[in-house]
């Protein structure tokens, strides 16, 4: 049986809330039992279980046995530990542990012997397209520079996605980086807390992990017509991370705070959700494909789903020269998890029923990545190989060669005014 989406469980005590607000004499009245049953909040603990969710579930029984003394405090604090419970999961991802089922290899390159391949960092390097070391003390840690003939690349990434998505019907729009923290927290990501990935201004404000939730908050509160649904946008923007790595096999540029990505955002209904999501996942392959990268497609398991998704792809690049498969895209249906805490609805034609749409979201390409990828799959003696999909975008240019032009970089304590 497919499992209740939490919100519409916790609905009925939702609209209590509001009602009681309103209600001159509510301080007075008991507040009626809570419809969820007990078999239900067993439901609801199962799934946060099997995600390696925290488990809030047991203090949320505590609240609702406490709720008959009508008491509002308890009553916000029920209200703030429901939001805090993940999606639904997929009824056929039950099965498979914390390990993602490999779907398809994809092999499009013969890659000479490991012996002699080399790295992102030190072909970067040894080309003077790139610097990452030495920046904390002016950029922070796990910054870095791209320059010349790399940084020219990155904006043929971009150019390419675009084109891509676009002829596929998402129109582009331009979002913020700057965001209130209860759109980020409405999309899923957690604002508060040690394990945060979400920075956080002194405004209150949040910096953007993503432009999903930008997106996402651009339809807030929208009411749309169902014949405008699937309704697709898409954007570019810089995404910031808190997240931070030390393990060998993430160094370099394959984690970092800020980097540029082309996303895929789509509202749709119930009935449209699964299928676009699978457009979503056709696009991402073939994006990759025509790249001529060696990839997988991964079907990942409950634990890595985040809290909005109710099913996920990921798309992982083999990266010759760490000899690792590496992540390089995912897209996700998040059903109506974030639709409802953004209030993003639409009219049904059949009935003229108002109801939640659905939300799926996907990388379309995320650069650090994808840079190191294409340099360590591309690599030569003579320099590095550009895709022949790329090559439009950088005047037909064919192989990247050192950059003689701009002078490496040399760390000074301070500069004279």
């Amino acid at each position: 049986m497919k499992l209740m989406t939490n919100s519409r469980l916790w609905r009925p005590l939702l609209l209590l809330r509001r009602q009681r607000s309103h209600d001159a004499k509510a301080a007075e009245a008991p507040i009626p039992r809570p419809v969820p049953t007990s078999a239900q909040l067993d439901e609801l603990e199962r799934n946060v279980v099997v995600r390696n969710h925290k488990n809030n579930v047991p203090l949320i029984r505590s609240l609702i046995q406490e709720l008959d003394a009508g008491d509002q405090h308890k009553l916000r604090q029920l209200q703030a530990e429901l939001e805090q419970l993940p999606n639904a999961t997929h009824p056929r991802l039950r099965e498979y542990g914390e390990e993602p089922r490999e779907l398809a290899q994809y092999v499009h390159r013969q890659l000479p012997p490991q012996s002699s391949l080399k790295e992102f960092s030190e072909l970067a390097r040894a080309l003077n397209l790139y610097r990452m070391d030495h920046l904390g003390n002016y950029t922070g840690h796990k910054s870095y520079y791209l320059t010349g003939q790399l940084a020219t690349l990155e904006q043929a990434i971009i150019q390419y996605a675009l084109q891509a998505v676009t002829d596929h019907g998402f129109k582009l729009i331009s979002v913020p980086d700057i965001l209130p923290k209860e759109v980020i927290e409405s999309c899923g990501m957690r604002t508060e807390g040690e394990r945060t990935q979400v920075y956080k201004l002194d405004t209150g404000e949040c910096l953007s992990g993503t432009s999903e939730m930008a997106l996402a908050g651009f339809f807030a509160n929208k009411l749309l017509s169902e014949d405008q649904l699937p309704l697709k946008v898409t954007a570019v923007s810089r995404c910031y991370r808190a997240e931070t790595s030390g393990l060998q096999e993430e160094k370099g540029i394959y984690r970092v705070h800020q980097f540029n990505k082309v996303e895929m955002f789509a509202i749709c209904t119930a009935e449209q959700s699964e299928a676009e999501l699978e457009e979503f996942k056709n696009i991402e392959i073939d994006l990759f494909r025509r790249l001529g990268l060696n990839f997988r497609l991964l079907d990942m398991p409950p634990c890595e789903l985040g809290a909005p998704a109710y099913q996920k792809y990921d798309i992982e690049a083999w990266m010759p020269g760490r000899q690792m498969w590496g992540e390089i895209s995912s897209c996700s249906n998040c059903t109506d998890y974030q639709a409802r805490r953004l209030g993003i609805r639409y009219r049904r034609s059949a009935d003229g029923q108002i109801l939640h749409a659905h939300t799926i979201n996907g990388t379309a390409t995320a650069i650090p990545r994808l840079l190191i990828a294409l340099l360590e799959s591309y690599q030569r003696e003579d320099g590095i190989e550009i895709p022949a999909v790329l090559r439009p975008f950088m005047d037909n240019q064919e192989l990247i060669t050192r950059n003689k032009r701009i002078p490496e970089t040399k760390l000074v304590k301070f500069i004279k005014a």
